[in-house]
């Protein structure tokens, strides 16, 4: 085999040898600096087990919700919660349905007489008492009418004045036997005619006064007016049947709703007694209370198409919340339940065991701790949940940090505040942080740090030293 050798290695010698022994080097160097970052792991790990093994060495001082002492929040230690004490108090009972609002009353407002419109006195929208003057017709042919009503009856009144004063004679007569009967009694009759000419001409008085008052048109009952339905200067007729305009009762205001025919003989049972039976509206999403009234009557059928029964319950609406025609939330209350135990609706969970509850217990100069413990609900809302069994009075449950603790583990329970204090010290940290960060940052935009070469002096004597 030939080898051919450079001139340079015939000058340099030790120039491979150099080289061989370099490459063996760095592989070693590098396995060095592997199994020192391995160590380093391998102890930080190893202090965090037994960290985790010191809970005594956590420190939790009182009031500083599970701070170290460096200002940051204890990674381990007895888990902070919130707890709530279960009461006893009487529960009502409340059955729900949906409801649409209905006017008390709903009056088409007609015309009883014909003739012109010749003014309008309300703007769609009002609000109306019972009796106000709201149009009016033209009144001219009516004044005519009564006028030539009220000329036949003086007429007809001196006419029948006569003929008694002629009945008066005859009969004199008659006595005297002057005169024949038949003639008395052509007389007499006379005289009932006249009579009844008078109660007729009366009535036609009457009937055109009657008019006069029919052409201005008066509110029948007190509420809103919807909007007009017919404009100042058409003719309007007693026999239009879209009339004039409509006015809808308010206050007090009627909501017709459904129950389930399962909970019909509960409301059965309290009408029979003469109960009176709160009804409480919402609006569509629950969030806010419309009004209560009263329960007055129900649908004497079922619906077979629904199985639901509807009732009828009065609201005063004096703040004018409820509006006819309005979709509302019904709750029906038909029981008070006396001495349950109520606990927030949070503090119950489900689980493969069924329904429970974590239980705080603290111990006498002991840590707390929590147990979980099976309940019966027997009804839950927003309220609260009333709980059948598994819990008495004075128990205390978890309703916040519930979902970090296990049975029979340790607990730190949080006072009233806490966490909104917590929250307020990190923020006040944070922002002092960040002042400290951009006054940091100017300084060191305005003068750099001190004792350091500028940028620019930097370069420029790079650039010389490059050149020489």
């Amino acid at each position: 085999m030939t080898t051919h050798t450079s001139p340079n290695d015939l000058h340099n010698p030790g120039t491979t040898a150099s080289a061989s022994g370099a490459s063996a080097h760095k592989p070693k160097k590098r396995g060095l600096i592997w199994v020192f970052f391995l160590l380093i792991v391998l102890a930080v790990g190893g202090y965090a087990v037994w960290r985790v093994g010191q809970p005594g060495l956590v420190a939790t001082p009182a009031g500083g919700g599970g701070r170290g002492p460096g200002g940051g929040r204890g990674g381990f230690g007895p888990t902070p919660v919130i707890v709530e004490t279960a009461v006893k108090k009487n529960v009502p009972v409340y059955l729900s349905g949906l409801g649409n609002v209905a006017a008390f009353y709903t009056v088409v407002v007609k015309s009883r007489v014909d003739g012109q419109l010749m003014s309008v006195n309300f703007r769609e929208g009002d609000l109306v008492k019972e009796g106000q003057l709201l149009a009016e017709i033209d009144p001219r042919p009516y004044e005519v009418q009564r006028d030539l009503a009220e000329g036949t009856l003086a007429r007809d009144t001196a006419l029948l004045t006569n003929a008694r004063r002629d009945m008066e004679r005859y009969t004199s007569l008659l006595a005297q036997d002057a005169i024949p009967r038949q003639q008395l009694d052509t007389q007499t009759s006379l005289v009932a005619q006249y009579e009844g000419n008078i109660k007729q001409d009366t009535a036609n008085v009457n009937s055109a006064k009657l008019n006069l008052i029919y052409s201005k048109v008066t509110a029948p009952i007190g509420g809103r007016i919807g909007l007009r339905l017919v404009d100042p200067g058409n003719i309007v007729r007693a026999a239009d049947a879209n009339g004039m305009l409509v006015i809808t009762q308010l206050d007090p205001i009627s909501v017709l709703f459904t129950i389930p025919e399962d909970s019909l003989q509960q409301v059965l049972k309290k009408l029979r007694v003469g109960a009176k039976l709160p009804v409480e509206a919402f609006n569509r999403d629950n969030s806010l209370k419309l009004g209560t009234g009263q329960l007055v009557t129900m649908d004497n059928t079922i619906d077979q198409s629904t199985g639901t029964s509807k009732m009828k319950a009065v609201f005063d609406n004096k703040d004018g919340s409820l509006f006819p025609n309005q979709f509302v939330n019904v709750r029906l209350m038909v029981d008070t339940l006396a001495n349950q135990i109520v606990i927030p609706t949070v503090a119950v969970q489900n689980g493969q065991q069924g329904t429970f509850v974590y239980v705080v217990e603290q111990a006498e100069g002991g840590a707390a701790t929590v147990h979980l413990r099976p309940v019966q609900v027997l009804s839950s809302d927003q309220s609260g949940a009333v709980i059948k069994s598994g819990l008495k009075e004075g128990d205390r449950v978890a309703v916040d940090g519930s979902d970090r603790v296990t049975d029979g583990g340790a607990v730190r329970v949080r006072r009233p505040g806490e966490a909104e204090a917590e929250a307020a010290a990190d923020a006040a940290a944070l922002g002092r942080g960040r002042g400290r960060g951009g006054r940091g940052g100017s300084k060191t935009g305005r003068g750099g740090t001190p004792g350091a070469p500028s940028a620019p002096s930097g370069g420029a004597g790079g650039r010389k030293g490059a050149g020489q």
